[in-house]
């Protein structure tokens, strides 16, 4: 597969730009173990929840279609083990005190995993063992630096296309193609069989008993992204559990309140001090749809178009912290920066969920952005910015590619703002 690049992943992979223009498109507890040899990592400086101590400074390593690590398939160990230390270096050199790695990009694993097959990325065939263990080796290697070691895991992505014949033949989703959907040119998993939860959250919890990571990390990814034209089909799964709801859109968004509440418990239940957070959709939903929402005109709305509740997860305080995709500009008509911040930070006031915002460094230089993101110092006025409500707790920047690039000079400003004024 061709390397994605930041647009098409944004699209595609994180709720782009395009997607706000109007119009367009638990098993019982089990003892917790440090690493597959049981030994413990030494703990990050500061280690434990970084808005009680320390305000959270983090970066995305996205692996799916190798756009961020590693920069190919089938490099040789040493490189790929190279080329993940350095990211944690770059990590460290700018100011940073937390990386999202993503470890389950499509159903895959980047840990020796009892349930899902070796992750394609790493050696480009799905199943084939790489010959180290990257999680193990990235929570390590991480602790050892003082970072936070946040494992970013898709739930449902089975497959960046619809062929599943590519997929390992030991694959779940071939033994069991009826929990399978293909959807805008993707194969998922139905959120709707109550099977196809269990097993997606056992093969994500698998990482958890396996290793100290600091938080369980989720992207915006539920019910997949409105495609024109297209449907996911879902009929089987609702006509057999959607009694009692008032519609399909209810029962889909109770799936996935399920998945979020049962995983929470279930991190809890293992490894106590293991944070769980979430990523979402900038946009709960506008407020000409629900006057509880904020001041926005999104193409796209998380509790409509995803049936994901986000909202919901803090005030019920089923998730530790929630970090938004705030990804446009100060100004932005359809969604405005200055517009979403206040309106997630009243979200969680009163709660005891953690409010970090996610920034959209890859947009910083890129041809046809608005004029606000050519000026490096974009992303230095929204730490301005958020500095001013004491929700925020800190900022996650999309994604290690750009914080290693450094276009225009922008993360070399926020690293100087980290260095001379501290908390954000």
């Amino acid at each position: 597969m061709d390397r994605l690049t930041r647009r098409t992943f944004t699209v595609a992979a994180a709720g782009a730009l395009a997607a706000v223009i109007p119009g367009s498109a638990a098993r019982a507890a089990e003892p917790a173990q440090d690493g597959p040899a049981g030994r413990p990592a030494p703990a990050p400086a500061g280690h434990g929840r970084p808005g009680r101590g320390r305000d959270l400074r983090g970066m995305w390593i996205a692996s799916v279609a190798n756009t961020d690590w590693p920069s190919a398939p089938g490099l040789p160990v040493d490189q790929q083990r190279q080329e993940l230390l350095d990211l944690l270096d770059t990590a460290v050199r700018r100011g940073l005190n937390a990386v999202m790695f993503q470890v389950r990009p499509t159903a895959d694993a980047f840990w020796p995993s009892p349930y899902e097959p070796w992750a394609r990325y790493l050696t480009g065939t799905q199943g084939q063992e790489p010959g180290w263990d990257p999680l193990g080796t990235a929570v390590r290697e991480a602790h050892r630096r003082g970072l936070e070691l946040h494992a970013w895991f898709n739930p449902y992505r089975v497959s960046m296309d619809t062929d599943v014949s590519k997929l390992a033949a030991d694959h779940p989703a071939r033994l069991h193609p009826e929990w399978i959907v293909p959807f805008g040119g993707k194969l998922y998993y139905n959120p709707g069989l109550p099977e196809v939860r269990r097993f997606v959250q056992d093969a994500m919890l698998d990482a958890v008993r396996r290793y100290p990571i600091d938080a369980v990390h989720w992207d915006d990814y539920f019910y997949p992204y409105p495609v024109a034209g297209q449907v996911f089909q879902d009929d089987d799964a609702y006509a057999r559990y959607g009694a009692g709801f008032p519609d399909r859109d209810a029962w889909r968004r109770d799936n996935t309140d399920r998945l979020v509440r049962e995983t929470a418990a279930r991190i809890k239940r293992i490894r106590p001090r293991t944070r769980f957070g979430i990523s979402p959709f900038g946009v709960w939903r506008n407020a000409a749809t629900d006057p509880t929402g904020s001041a926005t005109t999104a193409g796209v709305q998380t509790y409509d178009d995803l049936h994901a509740d986000t909202r919901k997860w803090v005030k019920e305080e089923w998730i530790d912290y929630i970090c938004p995709q705030v990804y446009w500009n100060i100004g932005f008509a359809a969604a405005d920066y200055a517009t979403l911040v206040p309106w997630w930070s009243d979200v969680v006031r009163g709660t005891d969920v953690d409010l970090y915002i996610g920034e959209a460094l890859y947009k910083v230089g890129v041809a046809g952005q608005p004029d606000a993101w050519q000026d490096p110092a974009e992303l230095t006025r929204h730490l301005d910015f958020c500095a001013d409500f004491p929700e925020v707790k800190g900022n996650v920047y999309f994604s290690a590619t750009q914080v290693v690039a450094d276009p225009l000079g922008a993360m070399s400003l926020v690293a100087e703002r980290y260095r001379h004024h501290g908390r954000r």
